[in-house]
């Protein structure tokens, strides 16, 4: 293992995983998406399993959806019993998104029997179905599997890739795989007519924000050719994570809101991929922020912009926090790493 590898698998030796019911899925909730470019409703199922296999044997640097793993075995009544549950709260919403701590398609997280069972069920209900993966488990027999089960219903992988940069990824991130894996899955989803979410991640540890605004043009540029959606996901400090440990020794800062809009408006010139941007723990301390004044307008406009793509929910925003952000952008080459959050800062 690497140093940044033995250091994230250190964070979790002293985790005690909570009392946790594993007949019942961690959240169920309706939101808002985008489904034939109007706004419909979308169920969302997080499914309680033992755990991200990488995060069980490493981690990535923010992560920490481990906390809400059963990090022991699930039987297939358990399963099936959290499915169940969850169907209970389904309301012919149009899209079902069907989540983990870790990966969908991992057979030793959801055994293939079960992944086939529970998205036959999903692709008689909804008119799109949605789950996320790992690139190693999106493979050839995989897909011709979900293919044959799912048939006319669209299907929807979510990798997160977090940056097209190799060496972010593995230094930075610890993600455990390569741009070339994420390419090679995307181009299976693309053989077996499948749609591809890409995850990118804006200010991951040890980047400043103008490096980490920059890579996320980059990235989105380099994934334009592959992938049908983009979610830009501003990282959030989580527990027992890498992030975490730097974010409490005045060592990182969450992203600014106005990094994230400038992506936004920025985007649509490099892409013809949807768009979007779920801010967790925006306006937090522990989230992408502002100056806590402006916070709310901001979510507000990022939201509306991710259900309609149209950059004018972007214009007219101003605050006295802006020129800050600028400030900081500028300055920033002069130093190492994330800034001290001075404006949130508490003793």
């Amino acid at each position: 293992m690497s140093q940044i590898a033995d250091f994230c698998q250190s964070l979790k030796q002293d985790f005690s995983p909570r009392c946790q019911n594993p007949r019942q899925p961690v959240r169920c909730w309706s939101e808002q998406d985008i489904l034939n470019h109007k706004v419909v409703d979308a169920y969302v199922i997080i499914l309680r399993t033992r755990g991200c296999s990488w995060a069980l044997s490493s981690g990535c640097t923010m992560c920490g959806y481990f906390n809400d793993s059963n990090w022991a075995p699930v039987t297939q009544q358990d399963f099936q019993a959290q499915f169940e549950h969850a169907l209970a709260g389904y309301k012919a919403e149009k899209i079902i998104k069907v989540f983990t701590s870790g990966s969908f398609l991992d057979p030793t997280e959801i055994p293939v029997h079960l992944q086939q069972e529970f998205l036959g069920q999903l692709a008689q209900r909804a008119e799109k179905v949605s789950v996320e993966s790992r690139p190693e488990y999106v493979t050839e027999k995989a897909l011709s599997m979900i293919q044959h089960t799912v048939q006319s219903t669209l299907f929807e992988v979510g990798i997160g890739l977090e940056t097209s940069n190799d060496l972010i990824r593995d230094k930075a991130i610890n993600k455990g795989f390569s741009f070339k894996a994420y390419v090679k899955a995307a181009q299976l989803l693309k053989k077996h007519q499948m749609n591809l979410k890409t995850y990118v991640l804006m200010k991951p540890p040890f980047l400043t924000e103008h490096e980490a605004l920059d890579d996320c043009l980059q990235t989105t540029k380099d994934i334009a050719p592959y992938t049908d959606l983009i979610s830009l996901n501003p990282t959030n400090v989580q527990r027992h994570t890498v992030v975490e440990y730097l974010w409490k020794r005045d060592q990182y800062r969450p992203a600014w809101l106005w990094s994230v809009v400038e992506y936004l408006k920025q985007s649509q010139t490099l892409t013809d991929a949807e768009v979007k941007c779920d801010v967790v723990g925006g306006g937090s301390r522990r989230g992408a922020h502002n100056c806590g004044t402006c916070d709310a307008k901001i979510l507000q406009a990022i939201q509306q912009f991710s259900l309609t793509q149209h950059k004018k929910s972007l214009k007219g925003l101003t605050c006295g926090c802006q020129e800050t952000w600028r400030d900081q952008l500028d300055l920033e080459h002069l130093s190492i790493g994330s800034c001290v959050d001075f404006q949130r800062w508490r003793p």
